[in-house]
């Protein structure tokens, strides 16, 4: 992350806030090509929103012995690869390392180097610094996604979702359980590196209820119950749901994201320190 503070984060003068004020939500758009282009240049940011869910999909399927064979005796997923089963997680993996690591991280940081308290003196609205950070992190994360399920189906043969309509519904669902508790995170913590460390502190149990170590259908039945309230865990349900068309549809994993989004963002609202 950089140490820098951008100029676009400075005040402007009293010529340009007159002229911004005038168009709704002032230097937005320079705003978000700001972030977009620091979180471009932070190459680790990169690495494990972008990369990193590919690379563990492929260390998986080509480092652990029978990921790429048909199950057998597996009721409903009888014929279907191990590999197959963890492609929707490696989404979830994308969604929780956006919204759980660089997402509150940089916003702590921001809040760290006095961006915010800056930001609250110009004619940008302040929540402008956060519509920037959700829109690059949310970029960054359908790139991640894009290429792990890209790479999922040319080289691993993983089908292509059955049903695309379910599965557009249950992204942003995911996306905005996590990005909440991101929102949480970065909106109280006053050092980059606690953001971080708290976030990763979620990070791996959410991962382990999206079935990172065992895919749902794997889950034992009590496990797969709890999972189902878990944000990234009926994130992962869902779409397995909608990857395969196995199951019926996933009404209570739709419940439980919506819930999540719509708790963790109130409390967000509530708790956000700008200084």
């Amino acid at each position: 992350m950089s140490t820098t503070l951008p100029t676009a984060y400075h005040r402007p003068g009293p010529g340009t806030r007159r002229a911004a004020a005038r168009a709704g939500m002032p230097g937005l758009g320079r705003l978000v090509t700001t972030e977009l282009r620091l979180f471009t240049r932070d190459l680790g940011s990169v690495f494990f929103v972008v990369v990193f869910p590919t690379v563990l999909l492929l260390g998986m399927a080509f480092a652990i012995p029978g990921m790429r064979e048909p199950l057998q005796d597996a009721g409903p997923w009888t014929g279907r690869a191990m590999v197959d089963l963890m492609t929707p997680v490696m989404i979830c993996v994308t969604i929780a390392t956006a919204g759980l690591s660089s997402f509150p991280t940089y916003l702590a940081g921001y809040r760290e180097r006095g961006v915010l308290r800056r930001l609250s003196t110009t004619p940008m609205a302040p929540q402008g610094i956060l519509l920037a950070q959700a829109a690059v992190n949310l970029l960054w994360l359908l790139v991640g996604s894009l290429v792990a399920v890209a790479i999922a189906v040319l080289l691993l043969d993983v089908p292509l979702p059955q049903d695309w309509g379910l599965l557009l519904l249950t992204l942003p669902l995911a996306i905005g359980s996590v990005f909440g508790i991101g929102l949480i995170l970065g909106g109280v913590m006053r050092k980059a590196s606690a953001a971080g460390g708290i976030g990763m502190l979620i990070y791996f149990p959410l991962l382990f209820f999206a079935g990172l170590w065992t895919p749902g259908p794997a889950m034992p039945e009590t496990l797969q119950t709890v999972s189902t309230w878990m944000p990234l865990g009926g994130a992962s349900q869902a779409m397995t749901t909608a990857w395969f068309g196995v199951g019926d549809v996933p009404v209570e994993q739709i419940v439980s994201m919506a819930l999540w989004t719509v708790l963790t963002f109130t409390v967000a609202v509530r708790v956000f320190r700008w200084r």
